[in-house]
């Protein structure tokens, strides 16, 4: 069946296409989605899948990060926001923590939710 092949290039069409915005609302939905399995992993008490998907998470995190332009303001406090969850992912890793990632979780919803809204007003 040719579908698992049918969804992979749909996906690659869709990242092509994004806009900026929408490249960054994937990565949050990204994120969430890492740091969910990575919950559930810990409940688990799977080791290896929760390293692996916390990991997921702070790169995106560490992604994020570098894209942003310090010359504004808002920058400079998303740098804030993403600095407080890389160190709570640290902290949840090596504590393998599913309090410390359901915050993160919680967190990352947030600025998702912020910047979902943000775009319906950009358009």
């Amino acid at each position: 069946m040719a579908l698992p092949g049918a969804y992979a290039q749909y996906n690659n069409s869709r990242i092509l296409t994004a806009s900026p915005g929408e490249l960054t609302l994937m990565l949050y939905e990204g994120a969430i989605k890492f740091c969910n399995i990575a919950i559930a992993a810990v409940e688990q008490k799977d080791i290896e899948k929760a390293h692996i998907h916390i990991t997921k998470v702070e790169r995106i995190i560490d992604y994020l990060r570098q894209t942003l332009d310090m010359k504004y303001q808002v920058a400079q406090d998303f740098e804030r926001i993403y600095s407080y969850l890389s160190s709570r992912l640290v902290e949840a890793n090596v504590k393998k923590d599913a309090e410390i990632l359901r915050e993160v979780n919680g967190h990352l919803r947030s600025v998702r939710d912020t910047w979902k809204e943000v775009m319906k007003a950009c358009r």
